[in-house]
């Protein structure tokens, strides 16, 4: 069975996508990266959100941002805290992002 796993930041250009590329080949995963600003790269939407099993987003207020999108989608929302101080390829991001993530998937 393939987990779905949605990942979302602000302009899906550095956090999302990068937590995208760990489970990219990942077998049992199928995972997506959104972003929540206007003109975000990927735009998150609530099919989207739907689609998700499980939704994880670097701050608090993507979390809230989902909420206006789709109020459901709230019970699968997990917020790692990572702030926007990393670019995609930075080999601090993979490991933050890997250290938070393994408590709630297996990475």
């Amino acid at each position: 069975m393939t987990r779905k796993v949605l990942f979302v930041c602000g302009w899906s250009i550095d956090r999302s996508p990068a937590a995208e590329d760990l489970l990219k080949d990942k077998e049992g995963y199928e995972a997506k990266s959104a972003g929540v600003k206007p003109g975000a790269r990927n735009k998150v939407s609530k099919e989207l959100t739907d689609w998700a099993e499980i939704i994880f987003v670097m701050e608090q207020e993507h979390k809230e941002a989902l909420k206006l999108i789709n109020p459901r989608a709230t019970k699968k929302i997990i917020v790692l805290n990572i702030q926007d101080d990393y670019k995609r390829g930075d080999p601090r991001l993979r490991k933050i992002l890997e250290e938070k993530l393994s408590k709630h998937i297996q990475i």
